[in-house]
């Protein structure tokens, strides 16, 4: 009989570290100049305004100084990244029309299978551009846009409604990262789902950088009208190298009156990744936004999903898990900010940490002067696995207003030997105890994810719970 496992494992990799080899004339020199800059939107054959927004953004970047308070970037030269690498196809919307190495990354991650079992529209980016995207004919004649954002910016019917909102809830002068951001910017989706439709059926990007020390720079556009519903899934995964990669993402999501977003992603970069994506939504009265959130892979990871309710009676919700294994400094959390009278907010994370892994949640919490009967609750729950890992809460909290009602509550510990004591005197061996206690602190986060829709997604969390954990 074979040996129970001994321990927690981490993520199983072996499915995303296959890399596929490199057209060398598809990427730009590494480092960030203004020919680059003004090169990749001329590849784009982009509007003056564009053209214009990108520049102003690289000035912005080259003046402001990085973050200084989270995890180190000491080891992310940006002068060593490439910020643009071509994949070869232009994007296809047949699966089969792909070059092969391409279409097979996919195939291995599942989403051509989750796209027929479902979803009601699918677009996969590699590297800097969109390779394949596909919606329902049902969703089209909804009404509901689904396409890569250099495409509808090309769409004399958008371009007016993306020159309104690029980089509105993001701009470029927020911090170091979003201007660069503005300045490279590459692929992405733009989605709009129009008054009172709604869509029974997920919209998933996939974004998968496969280029060695290089940058992914996407951004995603969603506007949900009034009184229309939809469910947007996120997924990102890399290959392992031994040199630092990467990803400054950004999303922008506009919540309409009465209408609901819910936003699932799934964060699975390789460990050499530095993972600094922003992402934002401003939710308007009666409007709610719900964040699902795994955080599995990267190096160094910051990552603040932020809404904004502007709106009386908008409201949010927050749930995420975060894996943080050897190597790892994943800095995650959220923002939100209550604008509006009876506003509400509900944040829940769990956290797990292992062999040295070092996992903390940041919060802020703003209530303004007009948040009257605004409610808000956070929960941080955290579990380490060892005595060589560490984990911290970082919440913070802004109250402008006497009539709110805000809490917060934190719990950081270990597997606790009176559980397990308590357990085992009911028959359950030791490993199968500890296991029942790490599956049962992940459940009520980890049930959220959308991990039915895609086989990629059901690979994430492989905790092998069949012996002790140490």
């Amino acid at each position: 009989m074979a040996p129970q496992r001994t321990r927690v494992d981490d993520v199983d990799r072996s499915l995303y570290d296959l890399a596929n080899a490199e057209d060398p004339t598809a990427r730009f020199e590494a480092g960030l100049t203004p020919e680059i800059v003004t090169e990749i939107s001329r590849r784009k054959n982009e509007p003056e305004w564009m053209l214009d927004f990108r520049l102003k953004s690289l000035d912005l970047f080259s003046r402001m100084p990085a973050p200084d308070w989270g995890p180190s970037l000491a080891g992310l030269d940006l002068d060593d990244i490439v910020t643009y690498v071509k994949p070869a196809t232009d994007q296809q919307s047949d699966w089969d029309s792909l070059p092969d190495d391409v279409k097979n990354t996919f195939d291995r991650l599942g989403i051509p299978e989750a796209e027929r079992a479902y979803l009601a529209g699918v677009g996969a980016q590699y590297d800097s551009e969109l390779v394949y995207h596909s919606m329902q004919d049902a969703a089209a004649k909804m009404g509901i846009v689904y396409s890569g954002i250099e495409e509808a910016l090309g769409d004399p019917q958008w371009e007016p409604i993306i020159r309104e909102k690029f980089m509105t809830l993001i701009p470029p002068h927020d911090h170091k990262f979003a201007a660069l951001h503005g300045a490279v910017w590459s692929g992405g989706s733009f989605v709009y789902v129009p008054a009172g439709t709604r869509l029974d059926y997920p919209l998933q990007s996939y974004f998968r950088l496969n280029a060695k020390g290089a940058g992914q720079f996407e951004h995603t556009l969603i506007i949900v009208e009034d009184g229309a519903d939809l469910h947007f899934i996120e997924g990102c995964s890399a290959p392992k190298y031994n040199v630092a990669n990467l990803h400054a993402g950004a999303v922008e999501l506009f919540v309409g009156k009465g209408a609901h977003l819910r936003y699932s992603t799934i964060e699975n970069w390789s460990k050499n990744m530095y993972n600094l994506n922003t992402k934002r939504a401003l939710v308007d009265a009666d409007g709610d936004v719900e964040w699902i959130s795994g955080s599995f892979g990267s190096h160094v990871g910051y990552l603040y999903p932020m809404s904004i309710l502007k709106g009386d009676r908008a409201a949010c919700s927050f749930t995420g898990i975060t894996f943080a294994g050897a190597g790892q400094n994943l800095d995650t959390g959220c923002k939100v900010v209550l604008a509006a009278p009876d506003t509400s907010a509900a944040v829940e994370t769990k956290s797990i940490s292992k062999d040295g892994g070092i996992s903390t949640f940041r919060s802020s919490v703003v209530a303004t002067e007009r948040a009257e009967r605004a409610k808000a609750s956070v929960s941080c729950q955290s579990l380490m696995l060892d005595d060589q890992s560490r984990s911290d809460t970082i919440p913070a909290m802004d109250i402008r207003c006497k009539s709110v009602s805000i809490g917060h509550e934190a719990t950081i510990g270990r597997i606790a030997d009176d559980t397990v004591f308590y357990l085992m005197s009911r028959g359950i061996s030791e490993e199968e105890a500890k296991a029942m206690i790490v599956n049962g602190f992940a459940e009520p986060v980890s049930k959220e994810l959308p991990l039915e829709y895609a086989v990629e997604m059901n690979n994430l969390i492989k905790l092998e719970m069949e012996g002790a954990i140490g």
